[in-house]
């Protein structure tokens, strides 16, 4: 044990001061709280049986990867827009310089966060507005844009959340759904800085049925959708949405609903940051039972003046 802590504090000592900080809690961990441990989480077992299947964008479909069992099938994977070359990368650049410019806060494993929105008690389903001056004036041309492709229109964001990942701090995501209370149908994500991989599983009981992975060619998709020949178990899958760099992600439908998000620790390479955007749901919405709070909301974060909260 005690040739064990020397170990980690020496490994520690190598470590610069910016990556001897954590702000992880519970069970989740990072590359800097197992270091400082001196071991390896007890809770981190090898993964349960998972049948691979990679999302292609131009089908729409989940499409088994070679690895796995199912090479060669697939099924529709709706609720899913990528949008690549959303931005050029020098205005890449410079968003990120203008992110940085702002202190990042430490987040649960491995995460750096800055957040625009409201402060928000999700299981007690209150908010509150003080503090919150708006999203920064650096996505005001961002959303501008976002509003001029199809699925995109009336997307009025309410609140940004900026996560900064990386390989050095062992950075990553759980599976987890959006909250659905205040947050609406879109969920949208700029992925900026390198590419990687959103892992996406659901939970529920029942199985999948599967078809011959299909071409891109609209007879091929029609045919495909009247022959299922196969079926997985829903739990034992998990379908990997590749993200290129400076891509636009939108989830929306059973994409939003049914099926959890991830970011695994091995897909983070080299610095990422990603953007999230979202809306208010139809609660907050004209007509909801709390319109003019969301109102007051939207005149807040469209003012664009924001400072991270």
């Amino acid at each position: 044990m005690a040739a064990a802590a020397a170990a980690a504090a020496a490994a520690a000592a190598e470590v610069p001061e910016v990556l001897r900080e954590c702000g992880c809690k519970g069970i989740r961990t990072c590359l800097i709280c197992e270091r400082q441990r001196g071991e390896d989480p007890p809770w981190q077992l090898p993964p349960a049986k998972t049948h691979r299947f990679v999302y292609c964008s131009d089908t729409g479909w989940a499409v088994g990867s070679e690895e796995s069992d199912f090479e060669g099938w697939a099924f529709p994977f709706p609720g899913v827009m990528l949008i690549e070359d959303f931005m050029t990368q020098e205005e890449e650049a410079e968003l990120v310089r203008l992110m940085d410019c702002d202190p990042w806060k430490l987040s649960q494993s491995g995460r750096r966060k800055q957040d625009y929105g409201p402060k928000v008690n999700f299981r007690k389903q209150k908010l509150k507005t003080e503090g919150f001056c708006g999203l920064p004036s650096f996505s005001r041309e961002v959303v501008r844009r976002m509003g001029l492709y199809p699925g995109l229109e009336g997307f009025r964001p309410v609140e940004q959340c900026n996560l900064d990942y990386s390989p050095e701090r062992g950075s990553a995501i759980d599976p987890h759904l959006d909250d659905a209370w205040l947050w609406g149908e879109r969920l949208v994500s700029l992925n900026l800085l390198s590419p990687t991989v959103l892992s996406m599983c659901r939970e529920a009981p029942g199985s999948l049925l599967l078809c011959s992975a299909p071409s891109a060619a609209p007879e091929a998709l029609v045919d495909s959708v009247i022959a299922p020949s196969r079926s997985v178990l829903c739990q034992e899958v998990e379908v990997a949405v590749p993200l290129p760099r400076r891509s636009l992600l939108v989830l929306k439908g059973a994409a939003r609903h049914q099926w959890k998000h991830a970011i695994h620790r091995r897909h983070i390479e080299a610095r990422r940051v990603c953007v999230t955007f979202r809306e208010l749901s139809a609660e907050f919405g004209p007509g909801g039972r709390q319109q003019e709070l969301g109102q007051e909301l939207l005149r807040i974060a469209l003012s664009f003046q924001g400072r991270p909260v």
